[in-house]
């Protein structure tokens, strides 16, 4: 490695690191201060509160590495700019892909690191995290004199072989509303179909209203045989309503195989809304690493033409760094928004932004260097 290549590289780390950590520092005050009265009631130690936070890393790297990057960059050849060794630099015959080297290459490492992190430790953190708050430092509600939050668009794959789609759940009733479950065969195959407004758990099993059961021929695969009615009806349901908190699954929790086998059950349900969104954030988790490379690609252009004083650069930088991020994060916002509107194909709508800012990049760079 040259010894320009380690001055920069050396300068972007020291950036990089500092702007993780200031991030990762604010984001536990902030925290911290929200479940003080928590704490407080719940006399944890400091020990609790110490794997809590620590379980909140991996997640806090990954969502902080790109913008952390982008600005770690930024100042750093703005810097070398403000300096005039960038003219120094381009004297010596050295071109725009020679002098960013050492930065394409980080950006490049960080985006594969976000990745392992995103599929090795964010999935274990945040089931780790979401245990210690709910059994060691949440208030129940019976302690703080305020119910649980109602839980909305429920969906999760229960006992045999069961798709349950849930409208809303309420824990303090243990109520359900809008309630569809399709239960499957071991070849996948449809063999019934179960629909009711409403549902309520007596404290042994679960009674639904307005309910309608079509169960299936095992001859004909997916062909139905019969359908029953029933105002009221005693369901032949093991989940109880510590079951449905507890298989409760967060998609953002999930790495690339889990959500792939996910989205495999549920690909025979027929809830197409909710297969064509699964598929969308599968392709997200694919896309979502790469924005520290394709932003640091569309920033550095500005950095190289940016001139003015030391001091200016600072905030110059910093600024570039915001506009570039939120347009990518508002680009990223409606083209996700639109897959999962079924306006676009899910790879569509997950690939739009990083094909886009990645040509505008390209040609930013061709055209002023």
């Amino acid at each position: 490695m040259r010894i320009l290549d380690r001055y920069i590289l050396n300068s972007i780390l020291i950036i990089f690191a500092g702007t993780v950590f200031t991030f990762a520092f604010l984001f536990i005050l902030i925290d911290m201060f929200g479940n003080l009265q928590d704490f407080i009631e719940k006399s944890v130690s400091l020990k609790v509160i110490a794997e809590y936070y620590v379980s909140f890393l991996p997640s806090i790297v990954v969502q902080t590495s790109t913008m952390a990057c982008l600005i770690s960059v930024l100042f750093t050849y703005s810097s070398l700019n403000a300096n005039n060794e960038i003219i120094a630099i381009r004297a010596s015959g050295m071109n725009f892909w020679q002098i960013t080297r050492p930065a394409l290459i980080f950006a490049l490492f960080v985006s594969a690191l976000v990745f392992l992190v995103n599929e090795k430790f964010v999935p274990q953190s945040s089931i780790m995290n979401q245990e210690i708050r709910d059994n060691q430092i949440k208030v129940v509600p019976s302690q703080k004199g305020r119910g649980k939050q109602v839980i909305h668009n429920l969906t999760f794959y229960g006992l045999k072989n069961r798709l349950f789609f849930i409208d809303s759940f309420d824990p303090n009733t243990n109520e359900l509303t809008g309630i569809t479950i399709i239960g499957h065969d071991h070849n996948q195959n449809l063999v019934e179909k179960i629909v009711a407004l409403r549902g309520t758990w007596t404290g042994i099993a679960w009674k639904f209203y307005n309910c309608q059961i079509t169960t299936y021929s095992s001859a004909l695969p997916n062909v139905p045989s019969g359908i029953r009615i029933a105002e009221e009806k005693l369901m032949d349901i093991k989940e109880t309503p510590k079951d449905f908190l507890r298989q409760r699954m967060d998609i953002n929790s999930m790495n690339l195989q889990q959500l792939h086998a996910y989205i495999k059950r549920f690909s025979g349900s027929g809830a197409l809304k909710t297969v064509n969104n699964l598929r969308v954030d599968l392709h997200q988790k694919i896309t979502f690493p790469l924005r520290n490379f394709i932003i640091v690609l569309i920033g550095l252009p500005f950095a190289l033409k940016s001139v003015g004083k030391r001091k200016a650069m600072t905030f110059t930088s910093i600024a570039i760094a915001l506009v570039i991020g939120f347009l990518y994060y508002v680009s990223d916002a409606v083209g996700l928004a639109l897959a999962k509107g079924e306006a676009l194909l899910p790879w569509q709508g997950a690939w739009l932004t990083p094909i886009l800012f990645t040509l505008t990049a390209l040609l930013i760079i061709f055209r002023n260097f």
